[in-house]
């Protein structure tokens, strides 16, 4: 079948090829019975329109910001976290206009191909698992990006973020005040390795991963002011997922004396103990108290409900949104204040 062109439509039509252009991408500069005259031509040939990608190329912009992960796809639904995060990114995005073009993969060749052929104006970056590989395929594409939740100590690029050892230290304080000494610490990956389960707060002091790293210090730091002896302290590596969270929750109270409050690194983690102890008849907080970090909204109508610490999602991907839309070439390096948000699963520890 032969392709029908533009420039065929301009002919059928008796107009030039500019004019013929102009009908389909400016119709307001042309006049109506012109205009009328090619739109009849054109469904007389079977002529759908311009390509509005070679026109996008053409013109620089694409209008549409890619949001990438090396995550599989479904993060972008299933993640609490990136669920508040993809509401703030669609709230600019809809305010200017701007479309969204969401990148993933689950293996490496595969996320390589989505960033170098994503047709988009800049990225936005979750850097969960596999963010320096994340950051160096859109760094290639010499696109303006933004890191999100960025896990690697990197000051060549931009990123909205916020204060990890400050968060970490508003929950242990908390709880310390509380008159807890007993705690567990359920953590973040400490890199791209497989979580290994109990740690040494040696080891999780060296995490490649810095979130990890300033929360397990700011949680360690504040409990030093309180006199806790570092070592009474458990650390469990997951993967923040429901396997690897009930088998470290398995681990943590099957021992003879168990903890009175656990420190969980997100509030995914958080979510999954609550049900894992309340399937046990464990109760929250009269034996346990639980304390999270995201502030996503299932925490405030969990049972009980979740003390946490709430960082500003929406607003970190709305600046995200706004970063790449008005990008001038300056490096962005943002820090958004987070705070202790006291629900119902902290109390004092039982007598």
């Amino acid at each position: 079948m032969v392709q029908v062109k533009l420039a065929d439509v301009a002919r059928e039509a008796g107009v030039s090829h500019g004019t013929a252009s102009n009908a389909f991408a400016r119709p307001g500069i042309v006049r109506e019975e012109v205009r009328e005259r090619v739109f009849a031509a054109a469904q007389k040939l079977g002529y759908a329109g311009p390509d509005p990608k070679g026109r996008l190329l053409r013109a620089g912009k694409v209008n549409a910001i890619g949001v990438a992960t090396a995550e599989p796809l479904s993060y972008f639904f299933d993640d609490p976290f990136a669920r508040v995060v993809m509401t703030g990114i669609a709230e600019a995005c809809d305010a200017t206009g701007a479309g969204i073009s969401l990148v993933s993969a689950a293996n490496q060749e595969q996320l390589s191909w989505n960033i170098r052929s994503a047709l988009v104006d800049g990225f936005i970056v979750f850097c969960v698992d596999g963010g320096s590989r994340l950051v160096e395929l859109t760094r290639e594409r010499k696109l303006p990006f933004v890191a999100l939740d960025f896990g690697f100590d990197d000051e060549s690029i931009s990123v909205i973020g916020i204060d990890d050892l400050a968060g970490a230290r508003l929950a242990a304080q908390h709880l310390a005040e509380l008159g807890h000494r007993r705690f567990a610490v359920l953590s973040m990956p400490f890199s791209d390795e497989p979580p290994n389960g109990p740690a040494s707060y040696e080891q999780a002091a060296q995490a490649v991963y810095s979130g990890t790293r300033h929360r397990i210090m700011g949680y360690f730091e504040e409990l030093d002011a309180y006199g806790i002896d570092r070592s009474s302290v458990a650390i469990h590596e997951t993967d923040n997922d429901v396997p690897s969270v009930e088998a470290a929750l398995a681990s943590l109270f099957s021992d003879a004396v168990v903890p009175t409050t656990v420190l969980a690194m997100s509030d995914k983690m958080a979510l999954i103990a609550l049900d894992w102890l309340r399937d046990r008849g464990i109760s929250v907080p009269d034996q346990v108290s639980i304390v999270g970090f995201d502030g996503v909204p299932e925490g405030a109508v969990s049972e009980p409900p979740l003390t946490t610490i709430a960082q500003p999602m929406k607003e970190m991907g709305r600046r995200a949104v706004q970063a790449i839309r008005g990008f001038d070439g300056t490096l962005l390096r943002e820090t958004m204040n987070v705070e202790l948000v006291l629900r119902g699963s902290t109390a004092n520890p039982p007598a």
